[in-house]
């Protein structure tokens, strides 16, 4: 099963990465981050609104975030890691996705 996850996650985002690299929103939706993760629900990771909640008011969250999901890890937000994203997605989709994340409220 996680290797379902970690699977989707990388053949998703390099799908379309390069296409969507200046739209959170769309990168989202389109990247296979939605496989575990919700806009306002916990699924198998936070929600992006615990995302957001969890790194407001702190100024080196979009750094954090954007190392955190290119390296993965855990202990966040649980016990389930996150995977790395795959060398195949460029740094300005993931700068894109965590600002979309941190914007929702």
């Amino acid at each position: 099963m996680k290797v379902r996850y970690i699977v989707a996650m990388s053949l998703g985002l390099a799908v379309s990465a390069s296409a969507l690299a200046n739209d959170g929103e769309a990168l989202f939706k389109k990247s296979g981050c939605n496989v575990c993760h919700a806009l306002n629900k916990k699924s198998v990771g936070p929600a992006f609104t615990e995302v957001a909640k969890k790194y407001a008011g702190d100024a080196g969250a979009q750094t954090k975030l954007e190392a955190k999901v290119r390296s993965g890890g855990s202990g966040s937000f649980g016990g389930m890691p996150m995977p790395p994203t795959g060398k195949n997605v460029s740094d300005e989709s993931i700068k894109a996705l965590v600002a979309f994340a941190l914007s929702q409220k």
